[in-house]
């Protein structure tokens, strides 16, 4: 009958848990404990628990090579280690690729033998993945995110004394951006290793212009051994520091920690363009030299409704000075502000001369948010407006048209369902000017923004909240903001060509290429004609005229060997990503056809994509039976719903492993980023008690909280607490805070300042950017330290007068801190690496009882929810997590008693 019960109890946990978690990647730690329920519930075998004595991991050699044949680049990151311990353990194996990239091939190479991946569609891959559970094996999952890059992290269990090699290949088209190609390659070493290399093969043949070598860790004695090679058509950058070379002078560890960027261009000295040719595929490059700008007309549609307030407002402002003083004196240009309501600047566009745009300047610099989100309201009083000019013919004839949105936020008022607003703004359109969308921060709903700007011949990108969002602000406008041609047409002769990518481009801009690529009917080039057609400024562009293609034999002897089919594989990636462009727009047919051309390539080609996966078979070791990794690849969207969850921005995602916070009475709650998962603990004491929450000793910071219980006790009662006052200090920044559920005291360069919840208050310098909102919502940024909130709690107490108002801490980013940082909270906010096993019903009917190994103890843990408010500050967020009794004992360092303090600014 137990067993029955427990069946039972598990297909509703499927049944209704499940489901109500994002798909793919992001239920890696939900699938884990299935996989523990199922082994107890088929009587499959245990966890067994793992040594963890990374100490005795020697990583001893670190390789990336990159080769770029016409622009598809061509990456090997190749990692060795050691497992020098008595015992076996797991190796782990992280590296961050170009979110532009697809993963083509990942293998292991251990006990002699090499165990690749093999691509497969999602689904198969899942199912093999479900197989894997059900027969009790352990199943991992890799993850990915990151602003520019994605992270790929594999782990497997190395006998003692053996070694593993892992090698991690991926490609992609480098796309030019302000005249520029970029090679970047993120590279962390956390020890010295024997054998490091950087290296890098670039082969143009239509020539080079200039390569250039940066990188963030690129000290003066670093820079010496940055080896660069440029010939007319070749560059050969290499970067091999020694063992001491890589130490890190005043710390452990190495200083190889950030951005290796190469960035190069080609020479453009004909007008139709470079054709490369082999082995009967083509792609063309166009881009051509000595173009004058065409005049445009643009209408900037700004958010300023309430979620827009403090920094957002500020660094809006900020870059729209800029962007306004960047308008040439032929351009033309409009402000719409929105909130509920939309408040355009002038009824009509303005010739963009000195006066106006200074007048515009005087206009946006007293920008104010307030109000909810009308965005359909808005988009379409900018394509009237343009279109209204359009009629009345007060726009240049050879002009481009544009609308660029900014928005932090869900459509609230007025038209609010998206598909409908969508439908609205291309029907307004009807083709006649394009749509940019710059989504700003994790709230706004980044794939309705993109599927409406692609439907309108734009495109959306996402503006990452963060010190340099006026750069990104900015940078986006400038790739946009000179168009040199419109309306491109590039044709091909009929019996020469199939299969062409899109060959039709709305506008070339400057600095920017456009990339045909497509398969020969022949292999013989005697007909191969090119013609392009287009709108320039003044006059039409007409070019034609035979392909000049490189004999790449000639141009680079002896390197046969490298370029193969690499035009077929640019073709592929070319191909796979313009139908994944197409797989959301358009009627479901069209949807369908599109996603379905998308997968048959994926798979031909091998590349992991969002419609495939690479599943890795990991070989038998002493701990089991073969364990399958299963790759995948995440949408933008999908990455961005992991950061909304998680309350980060997508840099901080990629570099911090767990969010520690505390809220309720109190619940210290500890969420892990890699796993989508959460540890929570309560911990209980006199009211008065101060607890340290964070000590980092390199940094000098600082977190002590006092708690406090109701103003009216039982004494028959168990005494719930809570915290009522937060002592946080910044010894190097010079910056102490005192919060209590009444006030706020900031010191910081000598001075004091008051603030009482009910302001709202905005103080910045260059260590500190501090920011009350709400009646209840403190953000503060410690500058390359740590960002934080603290929340305070009152409206839940208005029928409960024993009851009064507290304090939650909530740990924003904290990767800027040391490695030795602990206290009740930040001992977490580095990771923690735990087990679930044996999942039982709870003593609570809906509740599950488990057994977790964490820090070499054995606990027994129950799943249960925990508010989490740092999201929603009125309702918070009920989040899952595995509670762990006795007041964190087992899970935390030492007893709850070994982190109590005398004062409010004193380290234990």
């Amino acid at each position: 009958m137990a067993t029955v019960w427990r069946v039972l109890l598990l297909w509703l946990w499927v049944c209704i848990w499940l489901p109500a978690q994002a798909q793919g990647d992001l239920v890696v730690s939900r699938r884990d404990a299935l996989t523990q329920e199922t082994k107890e519930a088929l009587g499959t075998r245990s966890i067994k628990k793992r040594a963890a004595n990374a100490a005795n991991v020697e990583v001893y050699s670190v390789r990336v090579a990159c080769t770029v044949t016409s622009r598809f680049a061509h990456t090997v990151m190749t990692s060795k280690s050691l497992n020098n311990a008595n015992a076996s353990q797991e190796i782990f194996f992280e590296v961050e690729l170009p979110k532009t990239a697809f993963i083509t091939n990942f293998s292991m190479e251990m006990y002699g033998e090499v165990y690749a991946g093999e691509v497969k569609e999602k689904e198969e891959a899942k199912k093999q993945y479900d197989k894997a559970v059900s027969s009790g094996q352990t199943a991992g999952l890799v993850k990915a995110s990151g602003r520019k890059m994605e992270t790929f992290s594999v782990s497997v269990n190395i006998a003692a004394k053996s070694s593993v090699t892992f090698i991690l290949t991926y490609e992609e088209l480098l796309q030019r951006k302000l005249g520029q190609y970029e090679i970047l390659t993120r590279v962390k070493i956390k020890q010295p290793v024997q054998d490091f290399q950087i290296l890098a093969d670039i082969y143009e043949p239509h020539g080079i212009t200039f390569a250039e070598v940066s990188a963030t860790f690129l000290t003066n004695e670093l820079l010496p051994l940055v080896e660069k090679t440029v010939t007319d058509t070749t560059a050969h950058i290499s970067f091999s520091p020694t063992v001491e070379q890589q130490r890190c002078s005043g710390c452990e560890g190495s200083i190889i920690n950030g951005d290796f960027i190469i960035k190069y261009d080609v020479k453009r000295d004909e007008s139709l363009g470079e054709v490369q040719i082999v082995n009967g595929y083509f792609v063309h490059f166009f881009s051509p030299p000595d173009l004058a700008r065409v005049p445009k007309n643009v209408v900037f549609v700004i958010d300023r409704s309430g979620s827009m307030g403090g920094t957002k407002i500020e660094q809006t402002r900020d870059a729209m000075v800029a962007i306004l003083q960047d308008l040439h004196e032929e351009d033309h240009f409009a402000i719409v502000l929105f909130d509920d309501k939309v408040i355009p600047w002038k009824d009509s566009l303005t010739k963009a001369t000195t006066e106006n745009v200074a007048e515009a300047i005087l206009y946006v610099r007293k920008l104010k948010e307030s109000g909810s989100t009308n965005i359909n309201d808005a988009v379409l009083r900018a394509v009237s407006m343009l279109m209204g000019e359009r009629q009345d013919k007060k726009l240049p004839e050879r002009s481009a048209d544009m609308i660029i949105l900014l928005t932090d936020g869900m459509p609230n008022h007025g038209v609010s369902d998206t598909s409908k607003i969508q439908d609205n703004v291309h029907s307004a359109i009807g083709g006649k000017m394009s749509l940019y969308c710059l989504g700003f921060g994790n709230d706004v709903d980044y794939s309705f923004l993109d599927v409406m700007c692609r439907q309108n011949k734009g495109l959306a990108r996402r503006i990452f909240e963060g010190s340099d969002v006026v750069i990104q602000l900015k940078g986006f406008y400038k790739e946009v903001s000179s168009p040199l041609l419109l309306k491109v047409e590039l044709l091909y002769p009929d019996n020469s060509v199939d299969f062409l990518t899109k060959t039709h481009h709305s506008q070339l801009f400057n600095g920017s290429e456009i990339v045909v690529a497509g398969q020969l009917s022949e292999n013989y080039l005697d007909n191969f004609l090119v013609e392009v057609l287009a709108h320039g400024p003044e006059e039409d562009f007409h070019g034609q005229g035979k392909a000049s293609v490189v004999d790449w034999h000639t141009m680079y002897p002896e390197k046969e060997y490298i370029f193969g089919n690499f035009t077929q594989r640019l073709w592929a990636y070319l191909t796979i990503q313009q139908l994944l462009e197409k797989s959301d727009i358009g009627t479901q047919q069209a949807k369908d056809s599109a996603t379905a051309k998308a997968l048959v390539m994926s798979l031909r080609y091998s590349f992991v994509t969002p419609l495939t996966s690479m599943v890795v078979t990991k070989p038998e070791t002493e701990d089991g039976a073969g364990d399958y990794l299963i790759a995948d690849k995440l949408t933008e969207d999908q990455r961005q719903k992991a950061e909304r969850r998680h309350g980060l921005s997508s840099a901080t995602a990629a570099s911090s492993r767990s969010t520690s916070d505390v809220d309720g009475d109190p619940h210290f709650m500890i969420e892990l980023l890699d796993r989508d998962d959460a540890l929570c603990f309560n911990i209980n004491d006199k009211p008065g008690t101060i607890f340290n929450l964070v000590r980092d000793a390199k940094s000098g910071f600082l977190v002590n909280g006092q708690i406090i219980g109701k103003k009216k006790v039982d004494p028959d009662a168990n005494v719930n607490t809570y915290f009522g006052r937060f002592g946080i200090s910044h010894q190097k920044l010079g910056v102490m805070l005192e919060v209590s559920t009444q006030d706020i005291s900031v010191f910081h360069q000598g001075k004091q300042v008051k603030l009482v919840w009910s302001d709202t208050a905005s103080l910045k310098d260059t260590h500190m950017d501090l920011r009350l909102t709400n009646n209840s919502n403190l953000i503060v940024t410690l500058r390359h330290s740590v960002k934080f909130m603290v929340i305070r709690h009152t409206k839940v107490w208005k029928r409960r007068h024993d009851q009064q108002d507290y304090l939650g801490f909530y740990t924003l980013d904290s990767h800027h801190l040391s490695a030795s940082v602990h206290g009740l909270l930040g001992q977490f906010y580095h990771g923690v690496e735990f087990e679930v096993t044996d999942l039982r019903p709870g003593e609570v009917q809906e509740n599950l009882d488990a057994t977790m190994y964490v820090k070499g103890q054995m606990l027994n843990v129950t799943r249960q929810w925990q508010k989490n408010f740092s999201r929603d500050v009125n309702n918070g967020e009920s989040i899952p997590c595995w509670f762990v009794n006795n007041e964190g004992r087992g899970l935390i360092d030492g007893a709850a008693s070994d982190y109590t303090v005398s004062s409010l600014f004193l380290t234990v």
